[in-house]
């Protein structure tokens, strides 16, 4: 019992100090983790060489590996000098425009300035821009003085580039220490594909109250057209009771039916209907010419892809979905890519396919049949340098676009 009662106190002690050492671990960790995270890859391994040095040289007594060892560590003493100290800096990352089109020149400015009291020794700015980045040699700068460079950023190609954070390194020349501190956030650049302006259309092919006259005739709708001849199962609320005793017939009134137009645009992004990245390009290009068009008309649009919906309440919204399409590995065809059309938007009045070269008319014709009846649709095969074609499969019309410039008059010829 003695030594049962003797064993709870150590018990306790144990227990109530194990948090306290963990504690206390963890305040040690946060002070030297900074320290560990400032020296570099090569910098561990200078490190590691000083410390077989200097063993070396105490059991095996040669002199040139002592020489050897103070003189890596020197270097690594001298490195911290380098890290070590603060930085007060107010960084400003602009962007002249965060939407620009393929070619387009973008251009940025970083603005640094220092708040503190004393002058702050030089270092080197960094911007990640992309995949890579960019760097800048920042001189000693006096109290509240300000120092700014002009950067420009390629848009050659379609994409979402993300630019930043700016961060300050500071290091020894070695590159034994580097210290990173980051002072902006990161701002998306996007980079629009080409697009082309069409003319309007109002090939719309659903009954509408506010829709869009067109030239099919209803019995009714709000659009009046002409007066015609009773016959047996007409709404008597649409007779013309005042022509009717005029002509001794009942007349009917005659409606032209309003349509609204509901574009659907399938974009295919399965990386073996492109025969290269430029049929790819003018796809994309097609697609948002297509929708920007039929926002600024106010028609209800959709766009799809094998992967997702993209969201095109707005032509910017829908220009900055299509910055960063790509393509996908995905197998699904042209062929999925219309079954899904025709279930996901079974409304639509106009539905287009868009493809490049690879796509086989069979394919297309097993497309058509996912579409529900009643809707048109106009295949669009993106073949760079091809000349202009329009022919027919089906009921589909298949367009030839081997120019952007080219697709509004490939569209006028679909509407005729």
């Amino acid at each position: 019992m003695r030594a049962l009662a003797s064993s709870r106190p150590a018990r306790w002690i144990r227990l109530t100090a194990w948090p306290r050492i963990a504690a206390a671990l963890a305040r040690v960790w946060r002070v030297v983790a900074p320290v560990l995270t400032t020296v570099s890859g090569f910098g561990w391994a200078v490190l590691a060489c000083t410390i077989v040095s200097l063993i070396a040289a105490s059991v095996l007594g040669w002199r040139e590996l002592l020489v050897i060892g103070f003189v890596l560590l020197a270097a690594l003493l001298i490195s911290v000098g380098f890290a070590i100290g603060r930085s007060a800096y107010a960084v400003r990352l602009d962007l002249a425009l965060t939407r620009v089109v393929v070619g387009e020149r973008a251009v940025g400015r970083i603005a640094v300035s220092n708040t503190s009291a004393r002058s702050l020794l030089p270092a080197r700015i960094e911007l990640p821009v992309g995949s890579s980045y960019a760097s800048f040699h920042l001189p000693r700068l006096a109290p509240q003085a300000e120092h700014d460079d002009l950067f420009g950023i390629p848009t050659q190609r379609r994409s979402v580039i993300v630019v930043g954070p700016v961060r300050s390194v500071r290091g020894d020349p070695l590159g034994l220490m580097r210290r990173e501190l980051r002072w902006t956030d990161p701002v998306e650049l996007y980079v629009h594909p080409k697009t082309v302006s069409l003319g309007g259309s109002s090939a719309g092919f659903l009954r509408d109250l506010e829709g869009i006259e067109s030239r099919v005739l209803s019995d009714n709708d709000v659009s009046f057209h002409a007066l015609r001849e009773y016959v047996p199962g007409d709404d008597r609320r649409y007779i013309h009771w005042k022509t009717s005793a005029r002509t001794g017939k009942l007349m009917v009134r005659q409606f032209e039916e309003t349509r609204r137009s509901h574009l659907a645009v399938a974009l295919s992004t399965n990386h073996s209907d492109y025969r290269d990245e430029e049929e790819f390009e003018l796809a994309v290009s097609i697609c948002g010419s297509l929708g920007v068009q039929a926002l600024r008309e106010e028609f209800d649009l959709t766009v799809l892809t094998q992967n997702s919906t993209l969201k095109s309440d707005t032509g910017r919204r829908l220009l900055d979905e299509l910055s960063g399409v790509e393509q996908s590995e995905r197998r699904e065809s042209i062929v999925q890519l219309a079954k899904t059309t025709g279930s996901s938007v079974p409304n639509a009045s106009v539905a287009f396919l868009l493809f490049g070269g690879t796509v086989t008319p069979a394919q297309l014709q097993a497309s058509s049949v996912h579409i529900p009846l009643g809707v048109r649709v106009i295949a669009v095969s993106a073949q760079p340098g091809a000349p202009l074609t329009l022919r027919s499969i089906g009921d589909m019309t298949l367009l030839t676009v081997g120019d952007l410039t080219e697709f509004p008059l490939a569209l006028r010829r679909a509407n005729s």
